[in-house]
């Protein structure tokens, strides 16, 4: 055997069912992993591609997303019928990213790498490969969710404030459940403006669109306006299983979503980052491409705080906006997109724990451990489509 045929490295061949946001980011930085090829598969039946804004801090790693995002605000506000927060940050502001700039930036990427882009019905070399799947996870029947419907609206000029993103104004219609709008304002005139509800169940249209109405009338003074766009989705709120199958989960089917937000992309981020990491130390100790190692970006600590969280947001839906408030105004900007990107130290998250009503959470414990200490696992619903996650 020839020296240069020894010192090539041996390849693992990855295969990736899916070809969302966690494929794509992985396929990117195929190039940062010379010990593994990469081929995106598309899924056959997979639904048509929806346009979404993706929502995230700026935190370490995501500098390149950072750049390409269409608008960033250093202030971001949280508001209740009882009062509001006005949060900022010049470290860690607040980006909205276009999933199709992202992914055309990230198919551009991968392309240049080498990966191959194929269909399901023409995918070869299976049995040599690792397959991973990116496809959305199945949700339990039952599970809290959070729905919306958002509009990108086109407005006369001053209607909106592009130097602050509201996250949550709880100023609309209660009366079915937790329910306020997320407003990002891109410039003077345009906004996007999402009706969203915490809920197991999914109201009509009818009930996001007039609250969309309703709140540009009451709260902007915008009663003219046109419709550039829309988007909707569902994003499961809580600890979802893993894939049942032998294959290994990436993305939302990989623990990468947020439990007690729906946040995903930048949990997408992280997970990608330890995948490379791994690998990289698994081939200078071996010379050869082995499989890759997929964690969730969580810590178990947080998983289990936002298992709390979400069982006080199911059986006390009423106290909703008391409590984002409280946190909102028991922390500073910095300190609010570390928690929410899950940065969070111990000295944040009692920070955070001491801001909240303790017998409702004391409670929301007491139904965590009898729940998860009966028999029988959960009935598996299809997945809805996701805007913040892959």
């Amino acid at each position: 055997m020839s020296v240069s045929a020894q010192s090539k490295p041996i390849r693992q061949i990855v295969h990736v069912i899916g070809d969302g946001c966690a494929a794509l980011s992985l396929a990117a930085r195929v190039d940062q992993m010379p010990h593994h090829r990469l081929t995106l598969v598309h899924p056959d039946g997979a639904p048509p591609r929806q346009d979404h804004i993706w929502g995230f801090w700026q935190i370490d790693g995501l500098e390149a997303a950072a750049e390409l995002a269409r608008h960033k605000w250093t202030c971001w506000r949280i508001a209740t019928a009882e009062g509001e927060a006005l949060l900022a940050s010049e470290k860690h502001a607040y980006h909205a990213l276009q999933r199709s700039q992202w992914e055309s930036h990230c198919s551009d990427s991968a392309r240049s790498h080498g990966v191959n882009f194929v269909s399901q019905k023409k995918l070869k070399d299976v049995a040599a490969a690792q397959i991973l799947d990116s496809r959305p996870p199945a949700i339990p029947a039952g599970q809290m969710i959070q729905h919306f419907i958002g509009w990108e609206v086109t407005a006369p000029s001053g209607s909106f404030d592009p130097t602050q993103a509201i996250l949550m104004d709880f100023r609309c219609d209660q009366s079915r459940g937790i329910h306020f709008i997320y407003l990002l304002p891109f410039d003077d005139r345009t906004a996007l403006v999402e009706s969203t509800m915490f809920a197991p169940h999914r109201e009509p249209d009818i009930f996001f669109e007039t609250a969309i109405t309703h709140y540009l009338a009451a709260q902007c003074g915008v009663t003219k306006f046109t419709t550039r766009r829309t988007e909707a989705g569902a994003i499961p709120l809580g600890r979802l299983p893993r894939s049942s199958s032998a294959m290994i989960g990436l993305g939302g089917n990989g623990g990468a979503i947020r439990p007690s937000s729906g946040y995903a992309f930048a949990f997408i981020q992280k997970q990608i980052t330890d995948i490379i990491a791994r690998a990289g130390q698994t081939a200078a100790m071996t010379d050869r491409g082995g499989p890759l190692a997929v964690r969730s970006p969580h810590k178990p600590v947080d998983l289990w705080m936002d298992e709390v969280f979400v069982v006080v947001l199911r059986h006390w839906p009423a106290r909703s906006p008391e409590l984002f408030l409280r946190m909102a105004r028991a922390l500073d900007g910095d300190e609010f997109a570390l928690f929410l990107s899950g940065e969070a130290g111990w000295a944040l998250r009692f920070k955070v724990i001491l801001a909240m009503p303790k017998w409702i959470f004391i409670k929301a414990v007491c139904r965590l451990i009898i729940g998860s200490s009966k028999p029988g696992a959960s009935r598996m619903v299809s997945p809805s489509s996701k805007r913040k996650g892959a």
